[in-house]
C-alpha cells in the first residue's frame, strides 16, 4: 500500500490510519445501522487538524494538497465510506470554493470555521429534476436593490451534511436567459436564514451515517455579499469544483475498494475447507490477485490526478478517468469480497457487505460513470 509520497505526507496519513482504526473501525457497523451521523468523530477529526488539509494555514487549514488530501480520504473510507462521504463533501464541496472563490471577509467568516472551528460545509447543487443535466436548474436568486439582498427560492436533492452543516454553498439562476452564464453561488446560513428547510432525510442502500437531504428555500433572503464570485460565474466555479472533488471520490472509492480486499484476504487466510485455507485454492486465489491490481490501477490513476492538480495543470480528463476507474473497482472489488466470504459475506457481522453497498454510490455521485465517459470523451476531443 506504501507509495513514494513525501515524509509529511506518510505522517499524517499513518496518524489518520491509527486514528481510523482505534476510533471508526468499532463503531463504522453501529452507526451505519442506526443511521447516525457521527458528530463526534468529525469533532476529533477537527482536532486532528484534518478538517482543512488543501486549504491554506492562513485560513485555519493545514496548509497541505490534494495529494496529501486524497491520502487521508482513503484512509477514512478504509474504514467507514458514510464518514468518508461527509469529509469528502465538507472538505471539496463545502470549503475548498470559499478559499478559492470568495472575498477576504468571506474567508474569514465563513471559511475559517470550516478549517480550525468544527462546523461542516456542504454545497447544493443538484435539484429533483436536473440530475446529471445539472445545469438545467430551476433554483433562483433575484436581487432586491433596495434591501441589497438576494431572494432564494427552489428545492435541491440529494444534498450531502445539508442537515449538519453550519453553511451550504448553493447555486442558483440569476440570469435567466444567460444559459450556464447565468448561474451563481451564494452562501447560506442554514441556522440563521429563514425560509432554509431540510424537508427529507433520505433512506438509502448504504452510507447511511452520511446523511443525504432534501432542502427547500422558501424566499430565502441573504445579504448580498453572500454571493461567491461575481454573477454568473457559478457554473465555471462548478466545473472546477468537480475537478478536485472527483479525485477526492476517487480516492474514497480506493478506500471502500482497500477496506473489503482486506477483509476478503483476512478471511481467506484463515478459512478452511477441504482440509487447508481457501486462499490457497486458485478460485479465491485468482480473486484476491485481480482485486489487488485493480486498486493498485486506481490509486495509481488517482495519484496521479492529485498530483497534477497540485502542480496547477488542467485534471479535467485526469479526475474524470480517476473517478470513473476508482469507483467501478471499488463496486467490483466489494461485491468480489462478499463473494469471498460466501455466506457470511452476506452478514452485517462482515465488513464487506457495507462495502458493497458503498460503493455503488461512487459511480453516481460527483457526475455518474456515463457523464464521465462524456467528459473523457470531449477531452479526447470525440
Amino acid at each position: 500500500m506504501d507509495f513514494e509520497v513525501p515524509d509529511e505526507h506518510r505522517l499524517i496519513r499513518d496518524t489518520v490510519r491509527e486514528f481510523c482504526e482505534a476510533e471508526i473501525r468499532p463503531i463504522a457497523q453501529e452507526i451505519e445501522d442506526d443511521h447516525r451521523f457521527p458528530a463526534e468523530v468529525f469533532a476529533a477529526l477537527s482536532d486532528l487538524d484534518v478538517l482543512g488539509i488543501p486549504i491554506g494555514e492562513s485560513y485555519g487549514g493545514l496548509g497541505g494538497d490534494q495529494l496529501m488530501y486524497a491520502l487521508v480520504t482513503e484512509e477514512i473510507g478504509r474504514v467507514s465510506g458514510g464518514i468518508g462521504l461527509s469529509y469528502a463533501a465538507h472538505v471539496s464541496l463545502g470549503a475548498k470554493p470559499i478559499e478559492t472563490f470568495g472575498t477576504e471577509a468571506q474567508k474569514e467568516r465563513w471559511l475559517r470555521p470550516l478549517t480550525e472551528g468544527g462546523e461542516l460545509g456542504a454545497w447544493a447543487l443538484t435539484e429533483p429534476g436536473s440530475g446529471s443535466d445539472a445545469s438545467a436548474m430551476e433554483t433562483t436568486a433575484e436581487y432586491d436593490a433596495d434591501a441589497d439582498e438576494y431572494v432564494l427560492n427552489g428545492t435541491k436533492q440529494f444534498i450531502t451534511n445539508a442537515n449538519v452543516a453550519n453553511s451550504v454553498l448553493v447555486k442558483a439562476v440569476t440570469d435567466p436567459d444567460a444559459g450556464t452564464d447565468g448561474i451563481s453561488t451564494f452562501i447560506v446560513d442554514p441556522d440563521a436564514d429563514d425560509g432554509f428547510e431540510v424537508t427529507t432525510v433520505w433512506e438509502k442502500m448504504g452510507l447511511n451515517c452520511s446523511p443525504t437531504c432534501e432542502v427547500s428555500l422558501d424566499d430565502v433572503r441573504i445579504p448580498a455579499d453572500r454571493l461567491l464570485g461575481e454573477e454568473g460565474d457559478g457554473w465555471e466555479q462548478t466545473m472546477q469544483t468537480l475537478d478536485g472533488g472527483r479525485i477526492s471520490i476517487a480516492a474514497l472509492s480506493v478506500g471502500l475498494a482497500q477496506g473489503a480486499y482486506e477483509a476478503a484476504k483476512e478471511y481467506a487466510g484463515e478459512r478452511e475447507q477441504f482440509g487447508k485455507p481457501i486462499a490457497k485454492f486458485d478460485a479465491i486465489r485468482d480473486k484476491i490477485v485481480h482485486m489487488h491490481r485493480q486498486i493498485e490501477r486506481a490509486r495509481l490513476l488517482t495519484h496521479r490526478a492529485a498530483t497534477r492538480y497540485d502542480a496547477g495543470e488542467d485534471v479535467t480528463r485526469e479526475s474524470a478517468l480517476a473517478k470513473l476507474d476508482a469507483s467501478e473497482a471499488a463496486r467490483e472489488v466489494a461485491e468480489e469480497a462478499v463473494q469471498t466470504l460466501g455466506g457470511y459475506g452476506y452478514t452485517t457481522d462482515f465488513a464487506p457487505q457495507r462495502f458493497y453497498r458503498d460503493a455503488k454510490l461512487m459511480e453516481i455521485g460527483e457526475g455518474t460513470s456515463e457523464i464521465q465517459h462524456v467528459v473523457i470523451g470531449r477531452e479526447l476531443g470525440l
